[in-house]
């Protein structure tokens, strides 16, 4: 990530620096909405094209060749800086940067609240939609320090250096409530719901970090532990990654989440233990 973009970016910081170049502006917002307002220069993004979308586990990445045509067709190149919000607090485009440092490319911000923040602020929009000029983007392969596999995970979730980030809901995480065969959680999972820290009252921006950073380390998510989120497909733990990342913590995701490793028939889970 480049000094003069960082991971958290304000709404007057990114007006300041629009038409600036080598920035990339993405929108993954819903398409009404897009076509409403939407940040000056900014493409839109369908979320659905950074899921493989096969069951039993929709949220795992595509295919290397699928995501490098997806990234060339956005024109990104290898500097540059991409800026990522959304219409819902940060989990799209959460998963739009965690896909890119997956693939190795590491130059991106978020954009704090998304468009209800830019809107708030009154700065600038347009209506008409921005097609990118491609690329000829080319990752030689995904990064190990990004995502968890199936198979780490399952080696991997009694480590004691190990800390599991369950980010659904509270009904969800106690299996009142499933999306798969089986419900609850992973046996030592530690739950902390993907939306507590965005500042509802200051239109979905991030809450102050120190505050945040107090929350999760009363739960054991701090540096101590090699951090590991998921949710039912890492949408929502997408902004729990991103939040972390801000945080500065050593934190990864298992993509499989909660709809690969609640369907399996070899994995074992807790219920109602907060």
């Amino acid at each position: 990530m480049t000094s003069e973009f960082p991971l958290l970016l304000a709404p007057q910081d990114l007006a300041a620096r629009l038409g600036g170049k080598n920035v990339l502006i993405v929108d993954l917002g819903k398409s009404q909405v897009y076509e409403q307002a939407h940040v000056p220069g900014a493409v839109h993004l369908d979320f659905r094209r950074l899921l493989r979308g096969s069951q039993p586990a929709p949220g795992l990445l595509p295919d290397l060749d699928d995501l490098n045509q997806l990234f060339s067709e956005l024109g990104l190149t290898p500097d540059t800086v991409v800026v990522a919000y959304d219409d819902e607090g940060g989990g799209w485009a959460g998963r739009l940067l965690w896909t890119l440092d997956a693939i190795g490319h590491r130059h991106y911000a978020y954009l704090d609240g998304g468009i209800h923040a830019w809107l708030a602020e009154g700065l600038p929009t347009e209506v008409d939609r921005n097609e990118p000029t491609p690329s000829d983007f080319e990752a030689a392969a995904f990064s190990e320090t990004t995502n968890v596999t199936f198979d780490e995970m399952l080696a991997r979730y009694q480590d004691p250096n190990v800390a599991i980030w369950d980010a659904r809901s509270e009904e969800e995480f106690l299996g009142l409530r499933a999306y798969a065969q089986k419900s609850g959680h992973i046996p030592g999972a530690i739950h902390y719901e993907w939306t507590e820290p965005m500042d509802r009252g200051r239109h979905l921006r991030v809450r102050n970090l120190d505050e945040v950073r107090k929350e999760l380390d009363k739960l054991g998510l701090n540096g101590d532990k090699e951090i590991i989120t998921h949710c039912q497909t890492h949408h929502r733990s997408s902004f729990s990654w991103l939040v972390g990342k801000m945080l500065g913590l050593n934190i990864r995701a298992y993509a499989g989440s909660w709809s690969e490793w609640g369907n399996h028939p070899d994995t074992p889970v807790e219920k109602n233990i907060s």
